[in-house]
């Protein structure tokens, strides 16, 4: 259904042909009167008295600006914030609002290498198509402060953050990040131990190199990754399926050991967790990011090997150590590098060599076979466990027995030591590897009575086979028992209680062309040096080919080569760094998409600082602790008061940005603690999509709803033939692709604004009935026509009101502002959509009726509220004008209406007062002829009073 009219409709009727041109009228007046730049305390947007304006920062997710545009459920969270930021100008606050583009990422560089057109002008162009649908919206962006990561005046910025980063170290005992000079003349002066374990002076420069280098926050190493020859890049583990390949053209991929930038965010593991207790999240997302995290205590113990350093494992169960009767390491353990022996020792038996006649040819080959399985396939529970003996035989250092050591691929080097004590009655994994390898199983926990015998027990109960002369567990409790274990470890040296997470350091190193380049010099002998602050940005240069060199795609043994790497001109560099003029190798790996969103919300309170990526003062005002939504609350972290997004970005882009905002808390930079202090996460617009009898998807939007033959149920046709429907993600693929551009032009940008609002809580997912819009676009007719006459256009509207109508009125103002000040704009579209009714109904409205409630609509539909205010006489915007507050007086129910049940049967309405009492509401109720009537001669058994509302009268 279509919302234009035909040529009998009223000249001043709301149409979409008026709607439209109200919009683009009002868009313009606000774009040209600057009407949401919001001042700042300091710097050329600063005006007197900001600072002590009261302040709220509300922030979208850094969107991707797609070639494809925006279908009409990217912009429900945009909608929604625009008008809780309405909302709350018109509540008094300075309000920063904008957006920018989180524009480097891997869909431009594809475009790029099949089209040839730099990725750059591609992004742009998108940029632009993205920009033009939003302002459509008639969204409130401060369009001053957009930015765009792809700008060099940006990512200079964001390169020099990262070397803020790589020039600090995390000091354990001052428990923050501090400059690397600090950690130089900690360790000149003795205050700091070196890790060589002799003086600094006497260490070569070579070793102090490695002794600072190897305590920055970021640093180079080589680190085993997800190798894609055939793509010539490497891959995340979420790019790789679970036979190995990738996502993209399911090419081999394969571990390997490769230098790459890594970031040292483990150090901040704890602060991570445990101030997720200051800020305001949704609990679902923190359990997400803890569980990310993965703290966990328990103890490191070491396993003596005969001709090798001990075997370090960590244990969040070290009370089970008498039952671990092998050790399993990951295949790319670095005890098999030299530790692995020239013969099977005795009594290894056939079935753990692998059919291979030395244990050094066994584990090469299963090392091969490993590195074709990605991370998510080797941690798969029900696969089979394969492995192989190494030859190694360790110690169990409390039962002093010898347990053989095996390498298998469901132990990661990325988590704990790489290594574990494998004890199969408490450990399913470890229990279905010794059924396959015929190894021993000795319970340490006593199973309850009916416990399948052939499996692993990991409940609680009392501790068995785990006692000898010097410790004795047996019949202590799993606690108890983990805490004397601890003990008696400590006690002999062989053993420490410890924590460990599931955290791994942030691989940060791309072989890719658009992104953020390093600012990383190498010098004749591969040492990395930072460039100079002075000469940033490091731009991006031209290059004629975006593609990453490819390789065959079972070459396991070549090696990434970065697009940049073949720029020449740009790879090697004159600079003086100190020393004079020397010729250096830049960095031609680049830096992670996840880089530019780290610290955008910061740039967007001082987005043209030339001189610091955020001015203090800026930064203090917006998301520093104990304002705006922070005010009053104990222990405030600081940050953006409310940010909003999808839970698609609820650990990683978090806790990056989180990371990142804390290296610059601990260094003085800024004066908030947390990126983030409110999170809300949206729902999602789900679509219909409708399938022909072949299961072909058929475009949507041509689909006719009806009823099946008997009248029961919904049916779909398309041209005639019937077809299914399916919830579907909205996509062309499904041909079930709806535009805010459609709706905008055959409804009206407001009506898809307020039909959006009102299909749901925000936090929860509803599905696109483009039909249903119809309803939203009649609400905004009504009450156009309560103020405008439609023949005339001249404003028409009554000279009183009566008194039950102005009390609705003033229900509706308390209402409307409790759900916009908790985000319930559905609740809220439904009350100003009863209140309408209402005074439609009764033809009453009058002047400050008609502007209350353009008031309180302005922040769902602004553009018809500008229009309306403007035609009632008011030559400035409404944008800050202040929101209609209630009279209480008018707030106090003079009566209600009590709802009389006998038998459980409506048998009369009384009104009455609020504050009636149930005995009073009781006799009313009793006294009722209607009630007498409905009784008869029978006897009241029981009576239930729900004062003022109810009364139900039980008789027999």
């Amino acid at each position: 259904m279509n919302a234009q009219t035909d040529a009998d409709t009223p000249a001043h009727r709301y149409t979409a042909t008026l709607a439209g041109e109200i919009e683009r009228r009002w868009q313009d007046r606000w774009e040209a009167d600057g009407t949401f730049e919001a001042p700042n305390p300091s710097g050329p947007w600063g005006e007197p008295g900001v600072a002590e304006q009261p302040k709220l920062m509300i922030q979208d997710m850094f969107p991707y600006p797609s070639g494809a545009g925006l279908h009409v459920g990217h912009p429900l969270p945009f909608i929604s914030t625009d008008v809780y930021a309405r909302y709350q100008r018109m509540r008094g606050k300075n309000v920063l609002y904008t957006q920018g583009f989180d524009a480097f990422g891997l869909p431009a560089e594809q475009h790029a290498v099949q089209t040839g057109q730099h990725p750059r002008k591609t992004t742009e162009d998108n940029i632009v198509n993205f920009t033009r649908q939003t302002r459509l919206l008639g969204l409130s962006h401060d369009p001053r402060r957009r930015i765009q990561t792809i700008d060099p005046g940006y990512y200079r910025w964001t390169q020099w953050i990262f070397l803020k980063i790589y020039d600090s170290w995390y000091d354990q005992r001052a428990g923050k990040a501090r400059p690397v000079s600090e950690l130089r003349a900690g360790l000149e002066s003795g205050e700091i131990e070196t890790r060589a374990g002799r003086p600094w002076s006497e260490l070569t420069e070579d070793e102090r190199r490695e002794e600072i280098d190897g305590r920055r926050l970021a640093y180079r190493k080589d680190v085993p990754v997800n190798w894609a020859p055939g793509l010539g890049t490497v891959v995340a583990n979420e790019e790789v399926t679970n036979e190995g390949l990738t996502e993209r053209g399911d090419m081999p991929v394969f571990r390997r050991n490769l230098p790459q930038w890594m970031m040292r965010i483990t150090d901040y593991a704890d602060r991570l967790l445990d101030d997720l207790d200051r800020v305001e999240w949704t609990e679902s997302i923190k359990l997400m990011q803890r569980n990310w995290i993965g703290r966990s205590h328990g103890a490191s113990v070491r396993f003596p090997v005969e001709g090798a350093a001990p075997l370090e494992v960590f244990t969040t169960r070290p009370d089970t150590i008498f039952g671990a009767t092998f050790m399993v390491v990951a295949p790319e353990h670095p005890l098999l590098v030299g530790a692995v022996p020239q013969a099977w020792p005795e009594g290894t038996k056939e079935a753990w060599t692998g059919g291979a006649s030395t244990p050094r040819e066994a584990v090469t080959a299963y090392q091969a076979q490993a590195a074709r399985r990605s991370e998510l396939d080797r941690q798969t529970d029900d696969k089979a466990k394969t492995g192989v003996f190494t030859g190694i035989l360790a110690t169990n250092p409390v039962t002093g027995q010898q347990v053989p050591v095996f390498t298998a691929d469901y132990v990661l080097m990325g988590y704990g030591t790489g290594a574990i004590m494998a004890v199969p009655g408490e450990d399913p994994r470890d229990w279905a590897f010794a059924a396959a390898y015929d190894l021993p199983v000795v319970r340490t926990v006593q199973p309850p009575e009916g416990h399948d015998e052939n499996t692993a027990y990991t409940g609680a109960g009392p501790l068995i086979n785990s006692s000898n002369d010097r410790i004795s567990l047996d019949g202590k409790e799993i606690e108890e028992a983990k805490a004397e274990t601890i003990a008696f470890l400590e006690r002999e040296g062989t053993g420490r209680g410890t924590v460990t997470y599931k955290l791994r350091d942030w691989l940060f190193s791309r072989q890719r062309y658009w992104g953020e380049p390093f600012p990383i010099v190498y010098d004749e002998q591969g040492n990395a040096h930072a460039v100079p602050d002075e000469l940033l940005p490091v731009e991006l240069p031209e290059v004629a080919d975006y593609s990453p060199k490819t390789y065959a795609p079972d070459d396991a043994a070549s090696m990434p080569e970065s697009p940049l790497s073949r720029a020449t001109d740009w790879v090697e560099v004159e600079l003086d760094l100190g020393d004079g003029p020397k010729t250096y190798r830049r960095e031609t790996d680049t830096m992670p998409n996840w880089a530019g969103s780290c610290w955008y919300e910061l740039r967007y309170t001082d987005p043209d600082n030339t001189e610091r990526f955020v001015d203090r003062g800026c930064e203090e005002y917006w998301m520093g602790p104990g304002r705006g939504a922070g005010e009053g609350v104990a222990n405030d972290p600081g940050g953006v008061d409310l940010y909003v997004g999808g839970p698609e970005h609820a650990v990683l882009h978090l806790l990056y940005a989180r990371f990142w905002h804390k290296v610059l808390f601990d260094l003085g930079e800024v004066s908030s603690e947390e990126p983030f202090r409110r999170l809300f996460i949206h729902g999602y617009v789900q679509a219909y999509a409708f399938r022909d009898g072949r299961g072909q998807p058929v475009p949507a939007a041509e689909v006719e709803e009806g009823v099946s033959a008997d009248g029961t149920t919904a049916s779909w046709t398309w041209q005639g033939q019937p077809v299914t429907r399916e919830y579907g993600k909205m996509g062309k693929s499904l041909k079930n692709v709806v535009t805010p551009d459609e709706m905008a032009r055959d409804y009206g940008a407001d009506t898809f604004r307020v039909y959006e609002m009102s299909t749901g809580p925000l936090d929860q997912s509803r599905p696109w009935e483009t039909h249903a819009i119809v309803g939203a676009h009649r609400f905004l007719q009504r009450l156009w026509r309560t103020v405008v006459d439609e023949t005339t256009g001249e404003v028409r509207l009554a000279d009183e009101m009566p008194l039950e109508l102005q009390r609705e009125l003033h229900r509706t103002i308390d209402g409307v502002t409790r759900d916009y000040d908790e985000l319930g704009f559905n609740t809220a579209v439904a009350k100003l959509t009863s209140w309408v009714n209402s005074v439609t109904k009764a033809g009453a409205m009058t002047r400050e009726a008609a502007e209350a409630t353009v008031l309180l609509l302005a922040p769902l539909a602004p553009h018809v509220a500008e229009e309306l205010w403007s035609r009632l006489g008011h030559e400035e915007s409404l944008a800050h004008q202040p929101f209609p507050t209630a009279d209480p007086a008018l707030l106090v129910q003079e009566s209600v209406t009590c709802v009389v049940q006998v038998q459980g049967k409506v048998r009369d309405r009384l009104e009455v007062s609020p504050d009636v009492s149930d005995e009073e509401l009781e006799e009313l109720a009793r006294a009722s002829e209607r009630v007498r009537a409905a009784l008869g001669d029978k006897q009241i058994r029981k009576v239930i009073v729900r004062a003022p509302k109810l009364v139900n009268i039980v008789a027999g």
